[in-house]
């Protein structure tokens, strides 16, 4: 089968699989949300107190345990770690905070899409501005320093605590904070949940399925290949919706999401930026994460602690729109991104420059 036909079906089964999460119980255009998801247990775990988005979500577990079981099935798992850290770190705390003042992740903007919602049309042509600018970047030289082989315990670390944290959850869930109203009190069974997660994990692994990488493809190197899967997702959503009723054509009254269309240009634009120079949404961030890849296991930890920041320093939205706070850290996010750009562009190019002449001598 070509590489076409599988990014086509992967984007198919994603697509289905969302449906069914969020008629089995996860909130609306939420069946599949890796920013909610992640803000949501970091709420659970007591990192923030919003007392409605905390829920310990097992779909998290799936994505890493997933991508974990096939790199390891394929014999791809790969412990890699020590490519800007700090850098990293950064950049996911800062991807977090866009996803958060849009209120979605690329894959839950797809949702929206496929659900009626243009609101997430603003979103994607900011997304798809910053990926752009991001892919210029790369284009110019820009590139994060190198990372290296290590230990095999070292890539093994994060899926034993996801093993661990929802072998608790289960055993005790009392454990960790629940809402009982808002979108933290919406979920599908748990079987259900770390299933989906599974499949999704497992296939995102095999097929590298990302947001972020298909238009990045689409301006490196023109390969259309994975904006077909992405189409095919799409399309299944709004299929799906049209046949249970639940779609919505408009700006107005869309669940869980505000109509402010400059900063849901601008945070989308943010996190398309921050996705680029750390190869891959968050949804691949956390697949890299379970094959071994640590860099991308800094990258999802700098998610979870801005998840904590956004609610904890008010500058998550909310139907409402969108806070001053959130305004302040979507402009600090794209000048630092920026800067990172600059300074990563310019010392490749001038390492590069440097090898050139020493080979040359």
């Amino acid at each position: 089968m070509s590489i076409k036909w599988v990014l086509v079906i992967s984007g198919i089964v994603i697509g289905a699989i969302a449906l069914l999460l969020g008629v089995n119980g996860n909130p609306p255009n939420m069946g599949v949300c890796v920013a909610c998801f992640i803000r949501d247990s970091a709420g659970s775990m007591g990192l923030h107190n919003t007392e409605t988005v905390q829920y310990l979500r097992p779909e998290i577990f799936g994505f890493i345990l997933g991508s974990f079981v096939a790199a390891l099935l394929f014999k791809e798992f790969q412990s890699k770690a020590g490519s800007a850290p700090i850098i990293r770190f950064m950049l996911g705390f800062l991807m977090m905070a866009g996803c958060l003042v849009f209120l979605g992740c690329p894959l839950r903007m797809v949702l929206r899409i496929g659900a009626g919602d243009l609101n997430a049309i603003i979103g994607l042509v900011g997304l798809i501005i910053g990926i752009g600018v991001g892919s210029l970047f790369i284009k110019k030289g820009f590139s994060l320093p190198r990372n290296y082989r290590q230990s095999p315990v070292e890539g093994f670390i994060l899926p034993i605590i996801c093993i661990f944290l929802f072998a608790l959850f289960l055993w005790n869930s009392g454990i960790f904070n629940t809402s009982v109203k808002g979108p933290g009190a919406s979920h599908a069974p748990i079987w259900m949940s770390i299933i989906a997660g599974l499949i999704i994990g497992f296939i995102i692994q095999r097929t590298r399925f990302c947001f972020i990488g298909m238009a990045k493809h689409v301006f490196l190197s023109r390969n259309y290949n994975m904006a077909l899967g992405v189409v095919a997702l799409t399309l299944i959503i709004l299929l799906g919706n049209l046949y249970l009723g639940k779609f919505n054509l408009g700006f107005e009254n869309q669940p869980i999401a505000h109509n402010d269309g400059l900063w849901n240009f601008l945070s989308m634009m943010l996190v398309g930026l921050c996705g680029v120079f750390i190869t891959g949404c968050p949804l691949r961030q956390l697949a890299n994460a379970g094959q071994g890849n640590s860099d991308a296991a800094i990258s999802v930890l700098g998610m979870l602690v801005g998840a904590a920041f956004a609610h904890n320093f008010s500058y998550a939205s909310s139907p409402a729109g969108v806070t001053d706070n959130g305004k302040l850290v979507v402009i600090i996010g794209l000048l630092v991104t920026s800067i990172i750009g600059v300074i990563y562009t310019y010392a490749t190019n001038k390492i590069n420059h440097h090898e050139t002449n020493k080979n040359d001598a």
